[in-house]
């Protein structure tokens, strides 16, 4: 018996709904990593794993993960990780692999985050800003003899990084857009990344100014308003009609945010908790707000917003496997939560799996790839 005309159109409309949904929509990928913290396990473990998965995925072992993301978000030590593997050669091509940014964090880490005992009475622990600063100076200088350093606008694919700026007492936050708009916005990778990880009661606020000094900062760590960025990262999209011309909501976008493990608990299970400590229960909940709103956002589609992390007691212990196989938990409408039946690890390949279907991005790519650092050997 031969289709009516009705049941043909009906059919193709259904296959073609299908399709765009399973096949890819061209939608716009933000990676957002959370900052808290000074070893990123949570966010270092996905990192690793979520480019392994697309290498696997695509049969192309040189595959970056800003290959297949349109902009990448980060604070404090996720701005780190987001700076480094978008970071660009002198072909516009990402300067490190996930594996040799996390693989940095954790050998230079007793570097990165070396105590000092200051006060009158020396009691008071902090960081070493200078031993910080050396680390990454390392990390984002340029090839050439002059010793000149990358700048936002060496990066393969947008980059976004909050802080908190005490001039104007407001959030202040880097971007690769306004870069390439002017260079009283263009600054240094290697400060961009002290600024956001500038904790206070850990670090002294960084002053820092633009490559023109026309743009001054004093700034301290940006995860005190955006501990998770993919909400300044949704809503810098959603404004940028320049690069992202084909958004036009929410619906257009898929988020895939990386949390850094949840230190909550064991602050409240410990009577003797430093304001440090305090200040991590603050940011914690300021990340799970944030989740809960991109959730309500995407009216809780979860294959459009995917968020990873890990609630176990002692996250900075926690091996990349022990991340992998941890589930998160879902933000329900009204406040509410469920624990998730997939592991971070499936929820990673599953996501990936969606992106290659995809294909590569085809944002802009670096504006600048005149200039090239060596890359990083055995994060040397």
């Amino acid at each position: 018996m031969e289709l009516s005309k009705l049941t043909l159109e009906i059919f193709s409309k259904l296959e073609h709904k299908w399709l765009s949904h399973f096949k890819g929509t061209n939608k716009t990928r933000i990676l957002s990593i959370d900052g808290g913290g000074t070893t990123a396990i949570v966010a270092g473990a996905s990192l690793i794993h979520l480019e392994d998965q697309i290498r696997l995925q695509t049969s192309d072992p040189y595959a970056h993960i800003a290959d297949f993301f349109d902009i990448i978000a980060g604070t404090g030590i996720g701005a780190i990780l987001a700076a480094m593997i978008t970071a660009a050669d002198a072909f516009g091509r990402p300067l490190n692999s996930a594996r040799d940014a996390v693989r940095l964090i954790t050998e230079r880490n007793s570097e990165m985050y070396k105590v000092k005992i200051a006060g009158v009475f020396r009691r008071q622990r902090r960081f070493s800003s200078r031993s910080m600063e050396n680390v990454l100076k390392k990390v984002f200088q340029r090839k050439e003899e002059d010793g000149r350093f990358l700048t936002l606008k060496d990066t393969c694919k947008p980059l976004l990084i909050p802080c908190f700026d005490l001039n104007s007492s407001a959030p202040f936050v880097f971007s690769r857009a306004d870069a390439s708009e002017s260079p009283s916005f263009d600054f240094e990778l290697w400060k961009v990344c002290r600024a956001t990880s500038a904790t206070p009661n850990h670090f002294k606020p960084f002053s820092l100014t633009s490559i023109d000094g026309k743009t001054s900062c004093s700034a301290v760590d940006g995860g005190l308003v955006m501990n998770n960025p993919a909400a300044a990262a949704v809503t810098h999209v959603l404004h940028n009609k320049r690069d992202f011309p084909s958004v036009n909501g929410v619906e257009d976008l898929v988020v895939l945010s990386l949390g850094n493990g949840s230190t909550s608990a064991k602050a409240y299970n410990n009577p003797k908790s430093s304001t440090p400590s305090v200040v991590d229960i603050v940011l914690d909940g300021i990340s799970e707000t944030i989740d809960q709103m991109l959730g309500n956002a995407f009216c809780w589609n979860r294959t459009d917003y995917v968020r990873i992390q890990a609630f176990g007691l002692e996250n900075e212990g926690m091996e990349e496997e022990e991340v992998l196989k941890e589930r998160g938990l879902e933000s329900l409408p009204f406040g509410g939560k469920r624990l998730l039946t997939e592991t971070n690890g499936s929820r990673i390949e599953s996501f990936v799996q969606n992106i290659v279907a995809t294909g590569k991005t085809s944002t802009p790519s670096s504006p600048c790839k005149e200039s090239a650092v060596t890359p990083l050997v055995n994060g040397r």
